[in-house]
This record gives C-alpha cells, structure tokens and sequence, in this order.
C-alpha cells in the first residue's frame, strides 16, 4: 500500500506538531507519523514552557500561527515574568503547564486542520529513487511518498537510557522504543553523524514533602497569555516551593559519583552545559555551598512533584539517598528515578537557513535532531521547517527570519553557520537586537510575514489585524493628545518625577522612568474608546517608551542588512580563494553561507578574511 502527500513530518514531539500544523495551515496536503498519537506534544521533561529568551521563541511560534502558545494557555498552572527587574528587551514570560492537559489542547489543535491527517506507526526507512528521499516505509510495510519530508526525531535515534553504571537501555523515551532502521537509513544518505545525551530529575510524591522547610513561590498575577489569536481558558495558578541542596547531598553523590552513567563511562555524548546534572555541579563547583532546587507541580489531578535542579543518572537507590538530605524531602517518596539519555543527532551545517539538508533537496531535519534542547527552540525549527516544506510544494520562495527579525532566526542562523559543539539552547545574549526582539511585539513583527504568506487560518488573521489595529489606535492617541499640569501633577509627584509647567503630549510623558500608559490614560479628560486590554496596552507602552532606543537598534540592523545583501552563490570554490585564510576556507567551504553576513559569523572567519572573500567573488563575477 502506498500513499501520497504533499509533505510528511516524522515525529509527534514538539517541532513534529509545529511542522505539521504549519505546511497544514499552509494549504498543502500533509501526514504526521508518529508511534503514539496518545502522545503528541508531551513534555517530555519539565512541563514548562518559556523563561528567558525561550518565552520570546514560544511567543513567535504563536505570532508565525503555531499550537505552543495555545496550549501553553489553556493548560498553565503557573506563571511568572521573568526578569521584570530589568529592561523589557530581557523579559521573559514562563509557564507551567499541567503535564496530561498540555498534548491534550495540542491534538485539538491539529485534529481542527482540515489539511493534516495522523498516522500510529513507527517509520523504519527511507524511501530513495535516484539518490532522492521521496517518501518513508513504516514497520508494518505501509509506504507513504511525498515531496517533502521533515524528520522531528528528538532522542529516538538510536536512543540510550541510562540509570547507573550499568549498560543502557536502548528507548527514544523512558516506556518506548527507539528508532534503529530510521537512524541507519539516514546514515546511507551520506549524512555526518554524531552523539549527545540530555537528562531528567527524578518525580517525587508531594504529599510526603515538608512544605514548612521551603519557600513558597507564587505566581504572577498578571492577564497574561502566550496566544495572540485564541482565547483558551486559563486554569487556576498552584504555587512552586524553593529548596536547597547542601554537604550531605554532596558526599553523597561524591562517594558514588563511579556508579553515575556519565562518569563511569557508559555514555560518550556531551550534555548541556546550561542544564548540567547534579553530578556535573558537584565536580565543576565543588566549593558551591549550596544548589537551589525547585519543587514543580506536574499538574492540577496529581500530587507529583517534578524535582527541578537534579537530573541525574545515578542508580534509583542513591537518588533516593540523596533527596532526603534536602530540606523538606527527608521522607520523600520517589514516584519516577531520574536518567540520563543518548542519542544521534546531526551536526546542523548540513542545514540551509530554511532547515532543508544541502545535499537533499526535500528532505528537512527539525529539533533536537539538529542538536538543540528544549521544547521552544524545537517548536521554532519545527515552524520553520512545515512552512518551508510547504513553500516548496507551493513552488514559492523559502521563509527565511533573520537576525534582527526573531530570535528564531538567531537560533537557526547560529546552528546552520555556527554548529554545535553541546546541546544548543537560547540566551538573550546570542542576540545583536534584543530591544527589537521584545515578547511583548512577537505578533507585529511575526504576524504580517505569516499573513501575507498565507501561513494564518482565517480566524488568526482576523485576529491579526484587530490586534494591530488597535495597536496603531492608542498609539495614535498618545501621540495626538496632550496632559496639562494640573492633570499629571499628582501622578509625577507619586513616581518621583519633576512637575510639568505646560501642556505635554501623553507620549512625551510616557517616556519617563515609572511613568505608566494606564495612569496616563486615566488622568485624560478623552481617553480612548473601549475597553483596553493589558497586553496591548503593555506592548504599546515597551514601544512607545523606548522608541528612541528602538529606532537606534533599527538603523543599526540595516547597516548590517548591507552585508547580508551581499549574497554568496552556494558553489562558490572557497579552496581556491587564496587570498583568503586556510582555516577561513575550510570554514567557508564546510558552511557555504549564503551571504557576507552570515560568512562574518562563522567562528575562524576574521573580518580580512571577509574583506578578501568579497574582493574574490568580485573577481569572480567580473570574469564569468
């Protein structure tokens, strides 16, 4: 039996179901494959979505039409705004989601695109006629073709639990099998291949915590939502509890560090560097007194407890051991034993900018495939990779954010040129133009490319156009409407800021410290019509407050668009442009940027190097 698609997504994980929803909402005909359907969109890890920089990406997911934002929403039980100290350009919304309700709101989502149907099987091959991947075999000997294909494997290629010394136990997650014939059917395209292992902490019952010797941390009270275009109900908010480890938690993890996966040898993959295991923290910062832990709710119908700051590989018995010298969990009950898991990825300078594989036309890899970790930076590539599956079944150009567009556009240009040496993960300072990239202006900057590509379902750019609209209406208003001293002076006095002596426009006074857009409307004898909802009011506030940082950030990024318009065809013979450094032609032959501005950014690759790479391709040009 064979089948046909326009596009096919391998994997239901977080980039498979942004992949799928995305080529779907594109308009073209479109297949998820998937071993469980019961477990599309699981959190496989800590069920919380955003924090600094991820909250942005999660925000952009949803402002390019994607599932993230939606069920972040409709299945959060905590949120906080992260870094609400500092500047807006590093604030960073974070969620955490009831773990069984999160796949939930996902699969609605997917089972409402009429253009997206779901398949339960395990993929086992590739399907190859004439050097090119037109389709997959499934284990029950089912073919499925297709002009695109986009693999979201996660940690199943060739995955590799393990808890202890012992040898691990071959699984793409703890309870499911990894895929083997997929990993060794892509290993005969040819393709560089290569290891990396991640972990998870252990669950913990929470009715046997001493919740007296934490501290309660609450969450924000704020009318926050990750959707711009849906309005999910929000569930009610449960607190999280602060502990510490300390010495006895440290000798006991010393005197078995040998029984560890990691350091007994069993796994050769490198881990985060970001998100290290209790036995990395006990060796890299053995004078650390102390390590903050997080006791997590894993949902609102459980009392498990998801035990942030601990993964671990040790054996079951010593997790055990070494919880209960923590505060608070001296009686714990352990309801699931940390691990750690290996797996293939593929080292992302095979990739274009739009996650299509150089050497394999049709072919996208999406997520942690592409060395990355976390459940944002995997549904930002997965959007990517469905839209420009679909793009090219469309026979349209590829979609392509860049630096100063999205922080998606940092994590896949910092992949394709860069590569990977650990699992990747997002920071603000991986970005040039954070004060453009705010969370608050996601769906202005996002929303109209996804438009006018026709990426949106009908009711998303409805919803579009009302946010803008009324963006651009209280904008206005603060722009034509002016506050005299008698109006503001009460105010200024209570922020702490000088009197005014003459009528002033609400903009003006917007941009001083404490001063906020809601007093400001409120002291107006016309305020705007309508009620004003928080977050629009807040992302027109960031704008208004900081537009001459912005505009600054602005002009900044389009000197440097002047590089980027400086364009490098893809078969440029680098090895022959002598002028050029040896390491810097390697670089360059090995990345094959498609630009100046990306040939800047790949390490080894100085700014003569780019001087005399632009002079070469000059040359070049000039005698074809």
């Amino acid at each position: 039996m064979r089948s046909r698609y326009d596009v096919l997504v391998v994997g239901g994980g977080h980039a498979g179901a942004e992949a799928a929803a995305a080529a779907a909402r594109a308009g073209v005909r479109t297949l998820l494959i998937s071993p469980d359907l019961s477990r599309i969109g699981q959190m496989s890890c800590n069920p919380a979505i955003g924090g600094v920089a991820k909250g942005v990406v999660a925000r952009e997911v949803d402002a390019l039409g994607g599932v993230m934002g939606q069920a972040t929403d409709a299945s959060r039980i905590q949120f906080r705004m992260l870094n609400r100290s500092k500047g807006p350009a590093v604030w960073g919304p974070r969620a955490q989601c009831d773990r069984s309700m999160y796949p939930t709101v996902v699969r609605r989502v997917l089972d409402s695109l009429p253009m997206l149907d779901l398949f339960q099987e395990m993929v086992a091959d590739l399907l190859v006629d004439s050097g090119r991947v037109v389709g997959v075999r499934t284990r029950g000997g089912l073919e499925f073709v297709s002009e695109c294909i986009v693999i979201t494997t996660g940690t199943f290629l060739r995955g590799r639990i393990h808890v202890g010394g012992e040898a691990g136990v071959e699984a793409g997650r703890a309870g499911e099998a990894p895929s083997v014939e997929l990993a060794e059917g892509l290993d005969r395209l040819g393709l560089e291949v290569a290891r990396f292992k991640t972990g998870t902490p252990p669950r913990v019952d929470g009715r046997t915590v001493d919740y007296g010797k934490t501290e309660r941390q609450d969450g924000d009270a704020l009318a926050y939502r990750f959707a711009a275009y849906a309005q999910e109900v929000v569930p009610d908010q449960l607190p999280c509890w602060i502990t510490y480890s300390g010495d006895g938690l440290k000798d006991v993890v010393t005197r078995n560090l040998q029984r560890s996966a990691l350091y007994g040898g069993e796994i050769a993959g490198r881990g985060p560097r970001y998100c290290p295991s209790i036995e990395d923290k006990i060796v890299r910062f053995p004078d650390a007194p102390r390590h903050q832990i997080f006791l997590e709710p894993e949902g609102l119908n459980t009392s498990e407890l998801y035990v942030n700051g601990l993964s671990t590989s040790l054996p079951a018995e010593v997790q055990l051991e070494f919880m209960r010298t923590i505060p608070g969990l001296e009686d714990v009950v352990m309801t699931k034993v940390g691990y750690a898991i290996e797996y293939d990825y593929f080292p992302p300078h095979q990739l274009n900018h739009s996650l299509e594989l150089r050497k394999h036309p049709g072919l996208f890899l999406a997520g942690q495939i592409n060395g990355t970790t976390g459940y944002e930076e995997a549904a930002g590539q997965g959007i990517v990779a469905g839209i420009n599956a679909a793009m090219r079944v469309r026979n349209e150009g590829p979609f392509v954010l860049e630096r100063d567009q999205a922080y998606i556009g940092v994590l896949i240009d910092d992949l394709v040129t860069r590569g990977v040496d650990e699992p990747y993960r997002l920071f603000t300072s991986r970005a040039e133009f954070r004060l453009l990239l705010r969370q608050d202006n996601a769906p202005r900057r996002l929303g109209a490319l996804a438009r006018d590509r026709g990426l949106l379902t009908g009711a998303q750019s409805e919803a579009l156009n009302r946010r803008i609209a009324e963006e651009d209406r209280i904008m206005v208003w603060f722009g034509e409407t002016s506050l005299g001293p008698r109006d503001v002076a009460g105010m200024l006095e209570d922020v702490g800021s000088s009197p005014i002596h003459q009528k002033m426009r609400a903009v003006e006074l917007l941009k001083r410290p404490r001063v906020s857009a809601r007093s400001l409307i409120g002291l107006a004898e016309e305020p705007p019509e309508g009620e004003l909802a928080d977050e629009i009011l807040a992302a027109v506030e960031v704008e208004l407050k900081y537009a001459g940082y912005v505009e600054r950030e602005r002009a900044r990024a389009e000197r440097l668009r002047g590089q980027a318009a400086f364009l490098l065809p893809d078969d440029l013979p680098y090895m022959e442009f002598v002028t050029v450094s040896w390491e810097a032609r390697e670089k360059l032959s090995t990345v094959r940027p498609g630009s100046l501005a990306q040939a800047g950014r790949i390490p080894g690759v100085s700014p003569a190097d780019l001087q005399n790479l632009m002079l070469e391709v000059r040359k070049l040009r000039a005698g074809a």
